[in-house]
């Protein structure tokens, strides 16, 4: 297979999920006998009241704390009402704008504090009854930090991906179990039209994924935030930067590949729009099966494994190349193999299309857009690519930190 040297892409998440219930009882409504009216000698009517809870709030970071972590969010407890306002100054008095966490535990600024800094907070909440409480707090933040935990989001700002596209984060070095759930907190994604998602991670912690249970609907908006800058995650380290996006769904395309058949079938909108043969992986280098990603398209490119293979390596130009694993298995055009292709399989793990069609296929797809492949001798690893379809949704699930 092809192993192919690529930068990480340095760009940029509150995932809704939101479910209703309801019920009905088709029961008859009762009605109650009338009783005796209040009379002559009757016991007298009296109207009870208990009084409202007082409202009490209690907030975070503790008052003149020192070397708060410049992610630090504005922590709430309140009892007896509900959060009115947050307001977050820092020490010229300029406000920071931020939000309230959906569960309301919290409030997150927009943007990593700046170092060094002193700020001072002032939550107001607000009872049933109309009467409020105040707290406030100031605090400062701590320095630049000494050791970083790298970062990168798989998204690029205003760009359109295909319905099998997940949020894909990377950290470098992994993050440790210890220190997923707090990662993990600071990751929102917000979808419209809203559908259900969840993150999951790979076993080093080098990768989390975000999906849905199923493909996302064409047409969906997805606003990504991971809020890591500055934030603790894990022996000494600090995220570097908090990364963002906001982007598109587009159309519903698929590939299938079936090594019995030796063809692609590709479907627009759930109708077959073409077919084609392919030559998959020989049985020394077979293919891999599973559910894949597009996830790099370059219309050049060279294939060289002479720096892994050595004599054994090759070098040659690839036109129309498809990433769909990290260990270098594609979709791309094979002039040399055409003969072969929908017969007998003999590429070194990619799947060999003609030029005609690679090209064809080239302008038709959108990063994101989903490959299934089946029936090869080898079974796809776990974040070799982007794997987050290639387990069932109740699997999926089990990757989250929280």
């Amino acid at each position: 297979m092809v192993v192919l040297r690529r930068s990480l892409a340095t760009i940029m998440a509150i995932g809704l999920i939101a479910s209703t219930a309801a019920c009905s009882d088709d029961s008859e409504p009762a009605f109650a006998e009338p009783g005796p009216s209040a009379g002559a000698g009757s016991a007298p009517v009296t109207e009870s009241t208990t009084a409202a809870e007082p409202v009490t709030l209690a907030i975070t970071p503790a008052a003149n704390k020192k070397d708060v972590p410049v992610s630090a969010e504005i922590g709430v407890k309140v009892t007896g009402g509900e959060v009115s306002s947050v307001t977050l100054t820092d020490g010229k008095g300029k406000a920071v704008t931020g939000k309230l966490r959906e569960d309301k535990s919290a409030w997150v600024p927009d943007k990593p504090l700046k170092t060094k800094q002193k700020y001072a907070a002032k939550v107001v909440a607000t009872g049933a009854d109309g009467s409020s409480t105040t707290a406030t707090t100031s605090f400062t933040t701590m320095g630049a930090p000494g050791r970083e935990t790298g970062t990168g989001l798989y998204l690029f700002d205003g760009n359109t991906y295909g319905v099998a596209m997940p949020v894909v984060v990377e950290f470098n070095p992994g993050i440790k179990k210890a220190d997923r759930a707090a990662v993990q907190k600071r990751m929102f994604v917000e979808t419209s039209p809203a559908q259900p998602g969840v993150w999951s991670w790979t076993e080093a912690g080098t990768q989390a994924y975000y999906r849905a249970p199923e493909y996302w609907q064409t047409g969906t908006s997805m606003k990504v935030r991971i809020a890591v800058g500055g934030l603790p995650t894990g022996g000494g380290r600090y995220g570097d930067q908090d990364r963002s996006a906001t982007v598109k769904i587009g159309r519903k395309l698929e590939m299938n590949v079936d090594n019995k058949s030796k063809k692609m079938t590709v479907l627009k909108d759930g109708a077959t729009v073409r077919t084609m043969p392919v030559s998959l992986g020989k049985k020394s280098t077979p293919s891999s099966s599973g559910h894949m990603v597009v996830m790099e398209k370059k219309a050049a490119t060279v294939f060289d494994t002479t720096d892994t293979d050595g004599a054994a390596g090759y070098r040659t130009d690839i036109e129309y190349a498809q990433r769909l694993t990290w260990g270098g298995q594609y979709i791309h055009s094979a002039p040399w193999s055409t003969g072969a292709q929908g017969r007998t399989n003999v590429s070194h793990g990619c799947v060999n299309v003609s030029p005609s069609n690679a090209r064809w296929l080239f302008e038709k797809t959108l990063i994101g857009d989903p490959v299934v492949v089946k029936g090869t001798e080898d079974k796809l690893d776990y974040g070799d690519g982007w794997t987050p379809w290639n387990v069932s949704w109740e699997k999926f699930k089990e990757g989250s930190a929280l």
